[in-house]
């Protein structure tokens, strides 16, 4: 009988997190939750408690922590409560593999712990390789910890190269081209959170969503791209595939293409990640080919999406302007969900805080932290300036 993997999930309240949960509920057998992580769904996070009896827990308010120790007291489950308790739950002496379903830039810090103590990070955060790839790669391959993603489309490509001795020519990353695929630009500006929210294939975190619907989820996944493969932008090429059944594609040097198709379910992600190099039987859909119809691939429009070209701009640039942009994002994608600002406005914004970035060639994680930092103190003063996003 092979040992279960003891898994440790950043984020375990979230989409992912709660995804992740599911397959080791059909997968008992072959892994255990070690160590749950949230950081303010305390009723969540208790129940998930319960019913999967981790060794720890942390709840990343520190106001929360006397909630959830007192609902999980009869239940013999270590509590501990704060960011840095969220770091060192990631580099547990008993966790197998991290899974890093965190949100933003608050991924980095946990992964980069998990990756130094040699515990193989599954990534879901993509934030973290966009803000700080070159350090979080770096560290991967000094302390040779693998490094296994869970996006479906860098999952997709990983299990294309499997086995492959060739070299690359191309990446193509699909894209379902979000719930805005065939609205009129003129008509962005007055989109509501609500219908930015309501994602045509995928059920996915608000972030996450609101980044498909702008695409620059697509460029966050361009720039993860880079630092996973190797390759320089212009070989990294997005295609919008409205069906969401192929998942990406890799093109080598002789011509041939190699895709991984599957249905729409990040449940086979996660399980690939957590079960590489292995694979396991999931309970998911499987397609009808029979039935699928027509599978259609487009170029994306860059100029009705723009901040797909604002993440291929950061990525040329390099240095700090990635964690710029990155933070620049995270920050707009709030004001738009709490109706502070426009959806247009989310890609003005993030151009305006990538030209006023100082630019730093070769960040250390002291200078991702400072530039993460200076861009949030703008947003925060930049909200000051406005009540109602008419105003703005």
């Amino acid at each position: 009988m092979v040992n279960k993997k003891r898994i440790a999930i950043l984020g375990s309240t979230g989409s992912i997190g709660q995804q992740a949960l599911a397959v080791i509920g059909q997968r008992q057998e072959a892994f255990t939750a070690e160590a749950l992580t949230a950081q303010d769904n305390t009723t969540l996070l208790i129940a998930q408690a319960i019913a999967f009896r981790p060794n720890v827990v942390v709840i990343g308010n520190e106001a929360k922590y006397n909630e959830v120790a007192d609902a999980l007291q009869p239940y013999d489950v270590k509590v501990f409560a704060g960011a840095e308790a969220i770091s060192e739950v990631a580099a547990w002496s008993t966790v197998d593999i991290t899974l890093s379903a965190l949100v933003g830039f608050a991924g980095l810090h946990p992964t980069l712990c998990a990756l130094r103590a040699n515990k193989p990070v599954a990534l879901a955060n993509k934030e973290t390789l966009v803000a700080a790839g070159e350090l979080v790669i770096e560290t991967a391959t000094t302390h040779h910890t693998p490094l296994l993603p869970v996006d479906s489309e860098h999952s997709a490509i990983f299990q294309c190269l499997a086995g492959e001795q060739s070299e690359i020519e191309k990446l193509y990353l699909t894209a379902s081209g979000g719930p805005f695929l065939h609205t009129p630009a003129a008509q962005l500006a007055t989109v509501t959170k609500y219908e930015a929210l309501h994602h045509p294939k995928w059920t996915m975190g608000a972030k996450i969503t609101i980044d498909s619907a702008t695409m620059m989820n697509k460029g966050l996944e361009v720039i993860e791209a880079h630092w996973l493969f190797g390759l320089p932008p212009d070989r990294i090429e997005v295609l919008v595939h409205p069906q969401s059944i192929v998942h990406s594609m890799v093109q080598f040097t002789d011509g041939a293409v190699k895709a991984q198709l599957g249905a729409a379910d990040m449940r086979l992600p996660i399980l690939y990640a957590l079960s590489y190099p292995q694979r396991l039987p999931l309970d998911v859909a499987r397609i009808d080919f029979a039935q699928a119809g027509a599978l259609t691939f487009l170029p994306p429009d860059r100029s009705k999406f723009p901040c797909l070209e604002l993440a291929y701009e950061a990525l040329r640039q390099g240095g700090n302007i990635p964690c710029a942009m990155n933070a620049a994002n995270e920050t707009a994608v709030e004001d738009f969900l709490h109706d502070r600002i426009r959806f247009t406005d989310i890609p003005r914004l993030v151009e305006k805080a990538m030209q006023q970035t100082p630019f730093i060639a070769k960040p250390s994680l002291a200078d991702l932290q400072e530039t993460d930092k200076r861009i949030r103190k703008v947003n925060e003063n930049r909200q000051k300036s406005y009540s109602h996003p008419s105003n703005y």
